[in-house]
């Protein structure tokens, strides 16, 4: 080979490893920015053997007096567990309400507790089980996030975060507005 093309060679090198190093980096930034990302999407809390995933909320209108309240929680124990009561401090009291359809009507009642199944999983959704924030103290606004206390028979007690989302579609939650 030419002195020539050995020195191009060895630039173009120098260029290609250049290259993959700010591409490896680059890399390594987006993956690290993908997983904090999730980490504040995807919020979770733990007490006991239960797993409460992404508690959330939505919006309200002005003057509305309750708002829903949704996630999904697992029991990884090897004996079942159940929801006891709902606190919080956006509303004056906070109620669990199973939704369903009966004789083609839709209907809607608290219910006193919620068992969560050894090794099983409950979504709190709407249209199904799902809180009752009732008497609204201040409307929950998107973006922002509001504490409410879960306290469950043998886990006990724990706070979570409700992340507010946007209004969206009503779901079945325009019933309790009257």
């Amino acid at each position: 080979m030419s002195h020539t093309f050995r020195a191009r060679l060895g630039r173009n090198s120098r260029f290609l490893r250049s290259f993959e190093e700010r591409l490896g980096v680059t890399v390594l930034l987006l993956a690290l920015l993908f997983v904090s990302a999730q980490a504040v999407f995807a919020h979770e809390f733990r007490v006991g053997d239960l797993e409460i995933v992404h508690p959330w909320s939505r919006a309200t209108p002005p003057g509305a007096k309750v708002a829903g309240g949704y996630f999904t929680v697992t029991n990884t124990g090897s004996s079942p567990d159940r929801l006891l009561s709902i606190s919080s401090e956006i509303s004056a009291k906070a109620e669990l309400h199973e939704m369903g359809v009966k004789d083609g009507v839709m209907t809607m009642r608290p219910v006193s507790g919620l068992e969560i199944p050894a090794g099983g999983k409950v979504a709190l959704a709407p249209g199904g089980y799902h809180l009752m924030f009732v008497g609204l103290k201040r409307q929950p606004k998107q973006g922002e996030t509001f504490p409410a206390t879960l306290t469950f028979e043998k886990a006990g007690t724990v706070t979570v975060e409700f992340a507010v989302e946007g209004m969206g579609e009503m779901g079945g939650m325009h019933d309790h507005a009257n």
